[in-house]
């Protein structure tokens, strides 16, 4: 069994000109030098995952389509995730719903983190409304978290985001209790 728990940053926004894509670089970047977590990340864009289509539940694990079963594996294999979110309507994506909805116990008993963006809300109405969906799945979500209001002021020209040190602190943080959790819920799940 590998020592370090894996992490999958998801990012949820599929809109060409999206700025989730730069947010997500960002968290990966610091992800990857945190040092305590396998880092993988999944773009739903280009995952492209149809409106669900298989004809079973995904409780039963029963998949046809073989875009359904590489999600799984992705996402059976991780020990944590953390959705790249941005609010739409005040809640989160539609593709971000479809993408949780094709699976089931692949999720369970994992800790879940946010990067959430957007203006003045920075994004927590779509966490807020998304976390009773991840409960119900048995993922953990963390009371840590990143959100970053304005999010347009913190891209630069070459539009990579330039973070400032309240955002660097929260993710380090939500990071290292990732880590821990990710660990302790793997070794859980083993005993199961």
């Amino acid at each position: 069994m590998q020592d370090t728990p894996r992490l999958l940053i998801i990012i949820a926004s599929t809109r060409p000109g999206r700025v989730g894509l730069p947010v997500a670089r960002w968290f990966e970047q610091r992800a990857r030098g945190h040092g305590g977590l396998e880092v993988e990340m999944v773009d739903l864009a280009e995952l492209d995952l149809p409106l669900m289509n298989e004809p079973s539940h995904p409780r039963l694990r029963q998949y046809t389509q073989e875009h359904t079963k590489r999600w799984s594996e992705t996402v059976d294999a991780a020990d944590a995730f953390v959705l790249v979110m941005p609010e739409y309507n005040h809640s989160f994506t539609a593709p971000l719903k479809n993408a949780i909805d094709y699976l089931s116990q692949e999720w369970s008993h994992k800790p879940i983190g946010f990067v959430s963006y957007g203006g003045v809300a920075a994004g927590a109405r779509a966490v807020v409304a998304i976390e009773p969906v991840l409960v119900v799945l048995g993922l953990r979500p963390l009371p840590q978290a990143v959100q970053i209001p304005f999010v347009a002021q913190f891209l630069d020209d070459e539009g990579a985001v330039q973070a400032n040190e309240m955002m660097e602190q929260a993710a380090d943080a939500m990071l290292s209790e990732l880590a821990r959790q990710g660990a302790w819920m793997r070794e859980l799940r083993a005993r199961a």
